[in-house]
């Protein structure tokens, strides 16, 4: 029997059921089997499936050709390139984007403590590249390649409290010791003549300009004036009355002090600048030093710790006295300020060795003071004070140390204001971070750059205005 012409399994075209066969798609048309031989099959183009991929003829791929076998079957050796490969191993994607947990990000904790790293290390980098340029830069300063310069640095460093060791660590001692002795000044010696100053009598007889014959006209009993230097900027507070200035301060003596806005609002005083040689390691300023005097009573009394001092006071005339007691006994002192009523004193220091740069006497008399060399000293923040022929106080501080751009006064620039104020008598107070000057509720000068920036130091005593 003919093969094409067998029944074809399932429902014939009646619809009737044939046990025999499968059921199959009436309105499809019926497909008949078709043998091709060996040959035609391994002819024919086949794409097999496996495990989901498709593959094509190694005719086509490039791959090892199809191989027949006895029983007729076809077997292909697949190898898979390194697309195929990457693909399999790469992660699994859902909607073309990567699987989640494939690629984690950082918890949040995480990446602050790294931002907090790379900060820090940002930071410690920057530290170590400055100190490396300061030191560089101080190095060329303090060779002796340029003598000005290194003279500046060394007696500038001198003057400090925290920063005398830089002098030693960048310039050697020769050249420390030929600076230091080249800047030695000679002092006035005399002592302070009180007939020359007439309080009671003056009406006034210099200006603020500078000039030493126009009268003071103004009627303020103070007078506050900005002062601009080459290297500095100053303030002047002008105080008509003597007998307003005193000195006040934070005894009994304690470790601590206060600053100088505390010790002004403490006695009721409008004004306020710092005075006095004191303690003020580690910013502590709780203990003066030298002789302090305050409302007549002699609240601190060791002349002898220091050498070079100046007893700086008012007497009961409120004519300022400057007076060397270097060498003095606490009981030549006591009966010097009974002698010549002394109503309130500080002690600063004159000292020009390797160790300290220190100067008191800036105009005595009228005389002002011959300075040995272009400045007579470094530049650094400076706190003075002066009196005019009429009585008249005058109070000076200046910035410097960085601060507003300025390195600071030199003790011409001082001796170059006090006579251009027309002062008949003027010293030197203690300096540096300790300058500062307090008026009317507000701070008008403070040096300090990396402590404060609208306060003092603590302290244990000022020059006050009530």
């Amino acid at each position: 029997m003919d093969s094409r012409k067998r029944p074809i399994p399932g429902k014939n075209q009646t619809g009737q059921q044939n046990n025999a066969a499968r059921p199959v798609n009436n309105t499809a048309p019926r497909q008949h089997a078709v043998h091709k031989t060996p040959e035609e099959l391994a002819r024919t183009r086949v794409v097999p499936t496996v495990k989901g991929q498709n593959y094509r003829p190694a005719a086509q791929t490039g791959r090892p050709a199809v191989r027949r076998t006895q029983n007729d079957n076809l077997e292909f050796s697949v190898a898979q390139n390194s697309r195929t490969t990457a693909r399999q191993n790469a992660s699994p994607s859902v909607n073309g984007r990567p699987a989640a947990g494939r690629f984690e990000e950082k918890p949040i904790g995480v990446k602050i403590l790294s931002g907090i790293g790379k900060a820090l290390a940002f930071f410690l980098t920057f530290i170590i590249v400055l100190l490396i340029v300061l030191a560089v830069s101080f190095k060329m300063i303090a060779s002796n390649s340029n003598p000005a310069a290194q003279e500046m640095f060394v007696t500038t460093l001198l003057e400090t409290g925290q920063l005398k060791f830089l002098a030693n660590m960048f310039a050697s001692q020769e050249d420390i010791d030929r600076i230091v002795n080249a800047n030695k000044s000679d002092t006035i010696d005399a002592d302070v003549d009180t007939s020359l100053i007439n309080i009671k009598g003056a009406t006034g007889s210099v200006d603020i300009s500078g000039g030493k014959t126009t009268p003071d006209v103004s009627d303020e009993p103070i007078v506050i004036e900005e002062i601009a230097g080459a290297s500095y900027h100053a303030t002047m507070m002008i105080v008509k009355d003597p007998s307003r200035v005193s000195v006040a301060t934070i005894y009994p003596w304690r470790e601590e002090g206060e600053t100088l806005d505390q010790i002004a609002k403490s006695c009721g005083a409008i004004g306020a600048i710092n005075g006095g040689i004191y303690n003020s390691y580690n910013n502590s300023g709780g203990m003066p030093y030298g002789v302090v005097v305050s409302n007549h009573e002699i609240q601190y009394n060791r002349p002898e710790d220091f050498e070079g001092l100046y007893l700086i006071g008012l007497t009961d005339e409120d004519i300022l006295v400057v007076i060397d007691i270097n060498g003095w006994s606490a009981a030549q002192v006591e009966n010097t300020i009974n002698e010549k009523k002394i109503r309130d004193a500080v002690t600063f220091q004159e000292e020009a060795t390797d160790s300290n740069n220190h100067f008191v006497q800036l105009i005595i008399n009228g005389e002002k003071r011959d300075l040995n060399g272009k400045a007579g000293s470094g530049l650094n923040p400076r706190t003075a004070i002066g009196q005019r022929a009429d009585g008249t106080i005058l109070m000076l501080v200046t910035d410097g140390r960085g601060k507003a751009g300025h390195l600071g006064a030199s003790a011409a620039d001082l001796i170059d204001i006090m006579d251009k104020y027309g002062a008949i008598n003027a010293v030197n107070l203690d300096g540096g971070s300790s300058s500062c000057m307090y008026y009317n509720g507000d701070y008008l000068m403070t040096s300090v750059t990396f402590y404060y920036t609208n306060a003092s130091w603590k302290l244990p005593l000022a020059f006050v205005v009530k």
